[in-house]
């Protein structure tokens, strides 16, 4: 057999393992979806969820639709976003610790939030969606700047987003304190909740979502020839520029959106990526797909998560995720050169 037919024997099993992989992921995803619904105040087994899904005539339908299933979907539309917007971050960038919370893209939507609430009295996701994903879009540009652009280094990038974000954080914290009447329904939304998750806010974040997949999809092949350099990217009939400008649109409607949607969550978009690139490798045909399946099984099993250890009450989702990034992103800081 030639050196030929061995490689493309080699490249048809490569193929078919990661497809049969993104499949056990899709089914993985399929049994958290039913435990995001089955789990709170009163645990429904499978059959009581699939009972509340499609019989109306069911005890546990208003429980389903009115509460669980809204939450769940919530948290996949977010879990996603959040999951692709760190994967194409880290391979625009080449900076393995990029995430949207710490390198403050999740700050800027916030102070932008925080600023319509207070002093504009905007209280509907409608109204301050749209200040969100202006706040994302540019901290996105300005971390990326002041980082060095072309030249960032990961310390770089790490360093101007982290100084970003305590400088946002602390001002969305002095408009909580100064503002207390009209933004105290944000106070929950600012440690990452999807407790107020309904179905108007679920249509309303999907299209922007919905965008923020496709460029990113889209910006796939673009950003494996853009790894090889500038000069190799071009040569292979991409466009620097321009992949630069959609990865960073992309990043703001899908950190925008979800920020807005439930407020700043972190370490979604550095987790799955790290955990997902092992087994896929760095090629991002593959790589986004299993990012944008097993991100939202990280957010709804933290949601899961929270439920259980809080009960009677919950623990914020967003506090979750802390608890189980911030060991990998300290050893990340450790090897990562």
């Amino acid at each position: 057999m030639s050196t030929i037919d061995t490689r493309s024997e080699q490249r048809v099993r490569s193929q078919g393992r990661l497809a049969a992989g993104l499949l056990a992921a899709l089914a993985v995803l399929a049994v958290v979806l039913v435990l995001g619904i089955g789990f709170g105040a009163r645990f429904l087994a499978p059959g009581e969820v699939w009972s509340g899904l499609v019989d109306s005539g069911s005890p546990y339908y208003r429980i389903v639709h009115e509460m669980r299933l809204p939450r769940t979907l919530l948290g996949l539309l977010v879990g996603l976003a959040l999951g692709l917007a760190g994967a194409i971050m880290q391979a625009l960038t080449r900076n393995p610790l990029a995430d949207p919370g710490l390198l403050g893209i999740n700050a800027g939507a916030s102070a932008a939030v925080a600023t319509a609430a207070a002093f504009l009295g905007i209280a509907t996701f409608s109204g301050y969606v749209w200040f969100a994903l202006i706040g994302a879009a540019i901290v996105t540009a300005l971390v990326y700047a002041v980082g060095g652009g072309r030249a960032a280094t990961p310390a770089r990038l790490a360093l101007a987003g982290a100084a970003l974000n305590a400088t946002l954080y602390s001002y969305v914290s002095a408009v909580l304190l100064a503002h207390t009447e009209s933004v105290e329904a944000m106070r929950f939304w600012t440690v990452g909740s999807l407790a107020s998750a309904d179905f108007p806010t679920i249509h309303r974040v999907l299209p922007f979502i919905l965008a923020g997949l496709l460029l990113a999809l889209a910006t796939a092949r673009p950003l494996n020839a853009l790894a090889l350099g500038d000069d190799a990217a071009r040569a292979l009939g991409a466009r620097p520029g321009v992949i630069r400008v959609l990865v960073i649109v992309a990043v703001t409607l899908l950190c925008g959106a979800a920020t807005a949607a439930c407020g700043p969550i972190i370490f979604v978009g550095l987790l799955i990526p790290h955990l997902v690139r092992p087994f896929t490798g760095p090629d991002l045909r593959w790589m986004l797909p299993y990012t944008a399946v097993l991100s939202p099984v990280l957010l709804v099993g933290a949601d899961v998560l929270g439920r259980v250890l809080g009960s009677p009450g919950e623990l914020q989702v967003g506090v979750v995720t802390a608890v189980l990034g911030g060991p990998l992103f300290l050893y990340l800081v450790r090897v990562v050169k």
